[in-house]
């Protein structure tokens, strides 16, 4: 169910750039997801 989501990504895409504004590394590419209610959920950072 819709009302269930709390989380929601739609064709996310991330791009690093370098100082010039050039891309240099595409780190995400359409990235979809749900997150639902009462599922458990864990993002990890560069450090891990």
């Amino acid at each position: 169910m819709a009302q269930d989501v709390v989380i929601e990504t739609r064709n996310l895409t991330k791009i690093y750039r370098d100082f010039w504004g050039r891309k240099k590394v595409r780190a995400l590419n359409s990235l979809s997801l749900q997150v639902h209610k009462g599922e458990v959920f864990g993002l990890l950072g560069p450090n891990g």
